[in-house]
């Protein structure tokens, strides 16, 4: 088994063992979906076409170079631009080129390592599993499709058009996910991110954070923002799965 460190040992057997559901964040815990290529291209592809219809962009719009950011600024400006005076069909072309980025990345993008073992185990021990990500759902779908995990996720929660606004840190997406699962509460889920704004949705929604990050800096930032367990291979999971647990508080 791969060695875990002591807080972690302690933590995640309790975290996992009383949770009956697992929302999973889609682009790093599944996948690296744009395997460390950035997202500018598109950004400057929107931010021309925003032009060509409002004209002017906030400055802020304007320095913006990552896609899903640039939906939030563009999403602002129609909000407070009132009735009429910016046409919304520009908001809804820029979420359509940021799906349409997503798509052609998901033909290159590769699961996670151990992905697949740790979902069947998930499964083996009884959890529901879902998605809940700031990607569209669709390419998030046809990913899954291609690699064999459709049948492993209920559903997928993922970016609403016209919507940008609700996004994570937002908790639409995990507060959706809670309904479809019915019977449960928030006590009984946990959601695995990589990012601080998954985080602060799954506090907003009451559920349970295990951080994801291979990334050292990353993984100090989400504890000191209060990650419940923050691991640095889905192994660790797996491991974590076989251990009894400790029955204690949450942390």
């Amino acid at each position: 088994m791969t060695r875990l460190p002591v807080d972690t040992r302690m933590c995640l057997p309790t975290l996992l063992g009383r949770t009956r559901a697992v929302l999973f964040d889609f682009d790093g815990p599944v996948c690296d979906l744009f395997a460390d290529r950035s997202t500018k291209p598109v950004a400057q592809e929107i931010k021309a076409m925003a032009r060509r219809t409002w004209q002017v962009l906030d400055p802020a719009a304007e320095a913006c170079e990552d896609s899903h950011g640039l939906l939030r600024l563009l999403g602002a400006m129609l909000e407070r631009s009132g009735a009429g005076a910016l046409d919304p069909e520009t908001l809804g072309r820029a979420d359509d080129m940021v799906t349409r980025y997503e798509n052609d990345a998901v033909a290159s993008a590769v699961p996670a390592p151990e992905i697949h073992t740790l979902l069947d185990t998930l499964l083996g021990l009884g959890k529901r599993l879902v998605i809940v990500t700031n990607n569209a759902a669709d390419p998030v779908r046809n990913f899954l499709e291609l690699h064999d995990m459709s049948h492993k996720f209920e559903e997928v929660f993922g970016r609403v058009p016209q919507e940008p606004h609700r996004m994570k840190p937002d908790p639409r997406s995990l507060r959706l996910a809670l309904r479809h699962l019915g019977d449960m509460s928030p006590d009984d889920a946990v959601m695995v991110g990589d990012q601080i704004s998954d985080l602060q949705a799954a506090r907003s929604a009451g559920v349970g954070f295990l951080g994801y990050s291979n990334d050292a800096e990353r993984a100090r930032r989400l504890r000191r923002q209060g990650a419940h367990c923050v691991v640095h291979e889905h192994r660790q999971l797996v491991d974590a799965c076989a251990f009894p647990p400790v029955n204690r508080p949450r942390p």
